[in-house]
């Protein structure tokens, strides 16, 4: 039996991991001085409401290799395959502690997938595996066809602020200041090394979604893949997209609240997109 595995970064709900038989490994988020295992012990719903008081330090640490090797002894087991599709290595040392764990498990039947991405990034493959498990395919083949969606997948998406960034060192203090005084909504992507980039600001919401449907109707979206939003805590400046993106003929399947992982560093209000590029290669095969 092939079996899948994500963490939490993921971003799924639990119906929806329980629906697909999906195996969760958490992160952990510190709130202060308390630890809890991310969407586990600690909703992101609770999760906002720290970030919004502001009182203690929020932050999130890779789970430890024996949160890994317990899922990994286990298919070890049952003489199960398992496929891990992880968190960017870019973002978090999720994906080394799954490394660790598979040689501490000795089981040539774990495959790990780093997938230079977050969120429903993840999602999205691992619904692929799941298909692809479904018409019987190999664990080797369904890992090729991973390894090569993961490099497609694209997300678009504004924040309110940047003092979550500066927070997380990833913008200078001034930086962050200068754009909340001016009423700046920045442009973050995850860039081809699963990095958070700032690669765009926009005076106001209205002027962001108006950028990223004109960004999604010159989009080369493969229309094989479902397009999905995200939105943290907030999902006010998300529907005012998701609305102008119907309105250009562009569907969206669902909108996703992002969790943990990407949350502490976007903060509340963040809106965006994740859907999957054409591959150009395949356009010049022959048949």
């Amino acid at each position: 039996m092939i079996r899948i595995l994500v963490d939490s970064a993921a971003d799924l709900p639990m119906e929806e991991l329980v629906a697909k038989n999906i195996t969760l490994t958490p992160l952990t988020v510190t709130v202060g001085e308390e630890s809890f295992k991310d969407e586990v012990e600690l909703k992101r719903e609770k999760l906002y409401e720290y970030l919004l008081d502001g009182s203690c330090t929020v932050k999130t640490s890779q789970p430890s290799p024996q949160d890994f090797l317990d899922a990994f002894e286990s298919a070890k087991e049952a003489g199960d395959e398992l496929i891990c599709i992880l968190l960017s290595s870019a973002l978090s040392g999720t994906y080394q502690s799954a490394c660790l764990a598979k040689n501490m498990a000795d089981y040539d039947k774990i495959y790990l997938i780093d997938s230079l991405s977050a969120t429903v990034g993840i999602k999205i493959l691992a619904d692929k595996a799941l298909a692809m498990i479904a018409e019987g395919q190999t664990s080797e083949t369904i890992v090729e066809t991973l390894e090569e969606l993961k490099g497609r997948i694209r997300i678009k998406a504004a924040i309110d602020t940047l003092k979550y960034l500066y927070l997380g060192g990833r913008v200078s203090k001034t930086t962050a200041l200068v754009a909340d005084t001016v009423n700046i909504k920045p442009s973050i992507t995850l860039n081809p090394e699963g990095e958070v980039a700032v690669v765009g600001k926009y005076l106001g919401v209205g002027r962001a979604v108006k950028d990223l449907v004109k960004q999604m109707k010159a989009a080369n979206v493969d229309e094989n893949y479902k397009i999905y939003g995200i939105y943290s805590h907030d999902k006010t400046n998300a529907d005012k997209l998701i609305k102008a993106l119907n309105a250009a003929g562009i569907e969206v399947e669902d909108v996703y609240h992002l969790g943990a992982t990407l949350g502490v560093h976007v903060g509340p209000g963040a809106f965006g997109i994740i859907y999957i590029e054409k591959n150009y290669s395949n356009l010049f095969k022959r048949s």
